[in-house]
């Protein structure tokens, strides 16, 4: 992978989950942005074919174990280095269970995946861009990290993402390194369409929850992961993007009837 112009000026950035969802559709728009991407996966089967793609190398990583996460940074900053981004996107769907028929064995991997593989990635790729004396963090959160669900193994790995975001901000912040979160709301990936159209998960469609009267795309959080990686984003550190079409500030239209409807178009835009 050769240095290319463009905001990311060759520097090496690597995504965590970054194969499938939001982190694939990551991966991508950072390499057309002229980032070096490292696609770190535990499905090598697709991290090779998109890095094939789009011209990116791989690596198999497993965020439960932080051995293999320590090794892959390692390896990255010795032989791709120096890093100077990360994106933390490794998630599982949480299952719909009311806490007292949650086996603890079902939160214990939620919460692992979510918030303590959160951790070990950002210490470990974190303190080598310390070293470097630059670097900037991105860890994908989501909207119920502020505002509770049934997923409640979610929710709290979400929320602890959020204070970690900021204290690893402040730790780091004299190094030259920025720390953010990104939190989205109902994103179009294969599965949530699916749940929407099975009809099943939600009592309400989601697309009639938010203010826009859509669901977000993967493209979408994507650009704001690139926006907060970038020169662009020099001054902003410990802050929390929410990107949910309107979700968090429709909470209360609810009890109204719902989000009031488009007025009445007259002329063009």
């Amino acid at each position: 992978m050769g240095a290319e112009p463009g905001e990311g000026k060759g520097r090496l950035v690597a995504v965590v989950g970054g194969a499938n969802g939001i982190g694939a559709a990551t991966s991508r728009l950072l390499r057309e942005r002229g980032w070096r991407v490292l696609i770190a996966d535990l499905d090598a089967q697709a991290a090779r074919a998109l890095a094939d793609a789009i011209g990116s190398s791989h690596a198999v990583v497993d965020a439960l174990d932080a051995t293999s996460v320590a090794a892959v940074a390692e390896a990255a900053d010795r032989e791709h280095g120096p890093l100077y981004g990360l994106v933390n996107a490794a998630a599982i769907f949480a299952p719909q269970r009311r806490p007292e028929d949650l086996d603890l064995e079902v939160w214990d991997r939620i919460v692992d995946i979510a918030y303590r593989g959160t951790y070990v990635a950002c210490v470990e790729f974190g303190k080598r861009m310390a070293r470097h004396g630059a670097g900037a963090i991105v860890n994908i959160s989501s909207m119920v990290g502020q505002r509770p669900n049934h997923g409640h193994a979610y929710y709290s790995a979400k929320a602890a993402v959020n204070m970690l975001t900021e204290g690893m901000a402040g730790e780091w912040g004299r190094s030259g390194v920025r720390v953010n979160a990104v939190s989205p709301g109902f994103v179009a990936v294969p599965r949530m369409v699916a749940n929407i159209a099975d009809g099943r998960r939600y009592a309400i469609s989601p697309v009639e929850l938010s203010a826009l009267g859509r669901l977000v795309e993967p493209s979408e959080v994507a650009e704001s992961i690139a926006f907060l990686l970038s020169d662009r984003a020099s001054a902003i550190t410990g802050a929390n993007l929410v990107v949910d079409a309107g979700v968090l500030a429709t909470n209360g239209w609810i009890v109204h009837g719902g989000v009031p409807p488009a007025r009445e178009r007259v002329g063009n835009p």
